[in-house]
């Protein structure tokens, strides 16, 4: 009986843990997104001028490294009359990102219902961007091949990068 169980529960376990994992950039999008929002490649992108990004992470994700002169919006702390205060142009081109292209794509919708014009969400994100082999930086401008992994079954995605995972938060003593 104990030994039943024992195996039942590890053929659970496996089950429900490769059954959760991200197989691939493009399964996960296809599995995540509408495609409410246009999808700018990293080919595209690398071509592209006067494009403002915005990174839609957490801000602990950014300050490990982003695009560069990316802008901070956030996704969870993202506030619509922020980034209308510093884009006054809603025609001006705007390329949102995240980790792999799924939070930017609800900050994207929110943008293209205020009425910018001109919103695309690059496709697989600061991921698939480092992934290509391009540059990342650090809070002080400086070239860095770590990149915050968000958590250890979407860090799969991330293949060339120095991954960088969320710090435990500290518990309180009882």
């Amino acid at each position: 009986m104990y030994y039943t169980r024992t195996v039942f529960m590890l053929l659970f376990f496996v089950f429900v843990s490769t059954s959760f994992a991200q197989k691939s950039i493009d399964a996960t999008l296809s599995k995540f997104n509408t495609e409410s929002v246009p999808y700018i490649s990293i080919g595209e992108l690398s071509k592209s001028e006067g494009v403002l990004l915005l990174d839609t992470r957490k801000k602990e994700e950014f300050e490990v490294s982003h695009l560069k002169n990316a802008i901070w919006v956030g996704y969870e702390a993202f506030s619509l009359d922020s980034v209308v205060n510093k884009i006054e142009n809603r025609g001006k081109p705007l390329v949102v990102y995240c980790s792999i292209g799924v939070r930017s794509e609800e900050i994207g919708e929110r943008l293209m219902a205020a009425g910018f014009t001109d919103v695309k969400n690059l496709y697989g994100g600061i991921f698939e961007w480092k992934n290509q082999g391009n540059p990342v930086f650090d809070p002080q401008g400086d070239r860095t091949n770590k990149v915050h992994a968000f958590d250890r079954q979407w860090g799969k995605l991330l293949k060339n990068a120095d991954k960088i995972y969320p710090q435990p938060k500290n518990r309180k003593k009882e």
